[in-house]
């Protein structure tokens, strides 16, 4: 388990992460999400003991980072993939890794196996491409065996064939027991995998829940019908007492009343319908609806920066045009 306790990060006057407490719990896939400049990989890198909080603390099975003896074996993670030795084989990449955690050498090849890395082992990652980078990093993470595993943007420069890959491996090792943390921009992606969901902006703790609790409670839900005969259905919904919203297509929009009611309505009253469908938001409609008063970089009319947010675009340094940990994607 991962326990967040009013975990802040400040550099000089910016507060980076304001304030965070939350827990990652094993048997489930994790989202964390939130807009640019949220705060989402200053959060993992304190994780990590990579930063360190200015106030508050993080907990890795009870103990931070650096208490853990071979930490490998407790907690895996990719923030970045880049991060590999370019000089060295991938192999001996992993195999520092392993010797430094105690980990036997025939695990290294077990992952390799499994990331799909086995035929290229002996190649140096430098002329690795980004979706093999990305396996590459996945297999340092999956090394030790961990029951927790950490993942920033897995599905990165991966093809159809690894996203699924790894969508899978994230699914399969939550229902082992695991637990699993990933962050990622492609809400697409994080619909298909995550069970509960961290949602943060600004630093601050937007929503720490379920996945389908987060949609239902940020969207907006309807049932839409269309029939050749839209008078004759208005009236009768009107003379039940029920809402209607018509489109600019001539179809109708019906909030808060269940498809099942609205079924039987138009069969009492002989209105033909040729569509009678329940719509539900995307995750990232939701997204969007949460946290758009939270995002720190916005698109302007021409497509250019609010001068507030071209300001906030500086370093917590002040320099111009910098990125650095306290500003993450």
């Amino acid at each position: 388990m991962i326990e967040l306790a009013g975990v802040t990060k400040r550099y000089g006057e910016k507060v980076v992460v304001d304030d965070l407490t939350f827990h990652v719990r094993p048997g489930s896939v994790t989202g964390f999400l939130g807009p640019n400049g949220a705060g989402k990989s200053t959060t993992m890198r304190m994780m990590l003991d990579l930063d360190r909080p200015t106030a508050g603390q993080v907990r890795i099975d009870g103990k931070r980072y650096a208490e853990l003896r071979d930490p490998l074996r407790y907690i895996g993670a990719l923030l970045d993939a880049k991060a590999m030795h370019g000089g060295r084989s991938a192999r001996d990449n992993l195999m520092c890794l392993a010797l430094s955690n105690r980990i036997p050498a025939a695990r290294v090849d077990e992952v390799l196996e499994e990331v799909g890395l086995a035929a290229v082992a002996r190649k140096r990652p430098k002329g690795f491409s980004l979706g093999m980078g990305q396996r590459l990093g996945i297999a340092a993470a999956l090394l030790g065996d961990p029951e927790i595993l950490m993942f920033d943007e897995p599905v990165n420069g991966l093809d159809p064939e690894g996203i699924h890959w790894i969508r899978t491996l994230m699914r399969d090792l939550a229902a082992k027991g695991r637990t699993v943390f990933v962050s990622s921009h492609l809400m697409s992606e994080m619909a298909l995998t995550a069970d509960h969901l961290v949602v943060i902006g600004r630093g601050r703790l937007l929503a720490d829940t379920s996945m389908p609790e987060f949609i239902a409670q940020n969207s907006r839900s309807f049932v839409r019908m269309r029939t050749p005969e839209p008078e004759k259905l208005h009236d009768a919904l009107c003379a039940a007492g029920i809402v209607v919203e018509t489109t600019p297509e001539g179809a109708f929009e019906v909030p808060d009343v269940p498809v099942e009611r609205l079924g039987e309505l138009a069969a009492e009253h002989g209105v033909v319908l040729h569509e009678l469908s329940p719509e539900h938001a995307s995750l990232e409609e939701a997204f969007i609806r949460m946290t758009g008063a939270a995002a720190e970089y916005r698109t302007g009319p021409h497509g250019a920066l609010p001068a507030q947010a071209r300001g906030a675009a500086e370093d917590p340094t002040g320099h111009r045009g910098a990125r650095t940990a306290g500003k993450d994607a």
